[in-house]
């Protein structure tokens, strides 16, 4: 890398962009970074790279020169297919890759991956909880939130690397980039159709994670899912059962499909060299991460729980036929171009009322009104004033659920964001609730 022109696409949030920016300045690469955003909304990105010798920042806008006279671009996962920097960049014969890319490419140490439309995140924490009770020294990042490539001179041979993949990281990687020796699909519904051109480029990204296998890997599929259950004939290596129904101790998680997910886990976690009596000792203290069904709040004889991970309708069903609560539920946010009608059934069927908010709140209010439901729903701008429409019809021994079925974008910075104006917005309400 050493001399190289070097072109990071995307900053962002995440840290991806930052990790890849450190990685490739402290090789004597020529770094610079580009970025859509203002200077003030890349702050804490900005932070991270201020020890770092970056040759140029570029930001509130790209610059053709940024593309056309670089040897490598790095590019965001949001960067949509089809984007004409990047076509410029291809043009002008530079290498394009992406932070997994570069770290799968690099890595010392067996990878794990994980993908799936929902349940990646919860299954790739249960897979390295479960090596890490066996033992061995676990990395664990990608689209969970953690970059792993200033990591890789700290990773040994007989470590574990577990890795959440989404489909936009999926879809950036190259033909010749070497899958994971273990690779996981949690599931496979519509998702992401603003970015994906159709579903069918969707399933293609998720199944990259199977068809760039070697035939000595192993592959675990959900096969109670019904597109996934299809693809057999694109798994490569050697196909690992799910653990069985019996072999899943007690879970803390709440939900049938946690349960599905920590059989994945727990096939996945073996096929790297778990013992199976390490992996149900692991699942056995598993405990819910951060903004995945998780009881924020008990006030007023009201339970209230943050959901926001949930950005897709399947999710959010889950979600719904977990809580046996009477329950109120906020959902809305951006909208990714997917179908509501069984979220709308699933609402009608389980909720007391619910209130829909941001960008897709018009098409939400007409998916349930298409099931000739009568319970009492609602069409607001903001989370705000979702959660406060909740409170005031909730009774005590009511639920209050956020488990949005759509993406943040709208109104947020990211899902994370969003869940944590939640948690500020419950502890602001008052303990005595008035019911309209």
């Amino acid at each position: 890398m050493h001399g190289k022109r070097v072109t990071v696409m995307g900053l962002g949030h995440f840290g991806g962009g930052v990790a890849a920016a450190r990685w490739l300045a402290r090789r004597g690469a020529r770094v610079t970074v580009t970025d859509r955003a203002e200077e003030t909304a890349l702050a804490d990105s900005l932070a991270a790279l201020r020890d770092v010798p970056i040759d140029t920042l570029a930001l509130g806008g790209h610059r053709e020169e940024h593309f056309r006279r670089a040897d490598l671009v790095v590019v965001n996962p949001a960067v949509r297919p089809g984007n004409p920097w990047v076509r410029i960049a291809e043009e002008a014969g530079a290498w394009v890759t992406s932070e997994i890319e570069l770290l799968l490419t690099q890595c010392p140490a067996p990878v794990v991956g994980v993908t799936g439309t929902n349940g990646k995140s919860t299954t790739a924490a249960m897979i390295a909880a479960m090596l890490r009770v066996a033992g061995r020294r676990v990395w664990l990042g990608g689209n969970i939130g953690v970059s792993l490539l200033e990591q890789l001179d700290a990773m040994r041979g007989d470590d574990r690397v577990v890795l959440e993949l989404s489909s936009f990281q999926l879809a950036r990687l190259g033909p010749a980039v070497s899958m994971p020796e273990v690779a996981v699909v949690t599931g496979c519904s519509p998702n992401h159709l603003d970015w994906h051109p159709d579903y069918a480029h969707y399933i293609a990204a998720k199944q990259r994670i199977l068809t760039g296998q070697s035939t000595d890997s192993a592959a675990i599929l959900n096969t109670s899912d019904a597109e996934v259950s299809t693809w057999r004939p694109t798994v490569r290596g050697r196909l690992v059962p799910c653990a069985l129904a019996e072999e899943v101790p007690p879970l803390s998680v709440p939900g049938k499909h946690n349960r599905t997910n920590a059989a994945c886990a727990m096939a996945a976690a073996m096929a790297a060299g778990c013992p199976p009596a390490a992996a149900r000792r692991a699942l056995a203290s598993f405990r819910p991460l951060p903004g995945r069904l998780e009881q924020i709040a008990e006030i007023a004889g009201r339970c209230i729980y943050n959901d926001t991970a949930a950005t897709t309708p399947e999710s959010t069903i889950a979600a719904l036929e977990t809580m046996d609560d009477p329950l109120w539920l906020l959902a809305g946010g951006a909208d990714k171009g997917v179908p509501f009608d069984r979220l709308a059934e699933t609402i009608a069927r389980r909720c007391r009322g619910v209130a829909f908010f941001g960008s897709v709140g018009d098409r939400l209010l007409e998916s349930l009104a298409a099931t000739e439901a009568h319970l009492p729903a609602t069409g607001v701008e903001t989370m705000s004033e979702s959660l406060d429409w909740c409170w005031r019809r909730s009774d005590p021994g009511h639920a209050i659920l956020l488990s949005p079925a759509c993406a943040s974008t709208d109104q947020f910075r990211n899902y994370r964001d969003r869940g944590e104006k939640f948690a500020a917005m419950v502890g602001r309400l008052s303990p005595v609730a008035s019911q309209e």
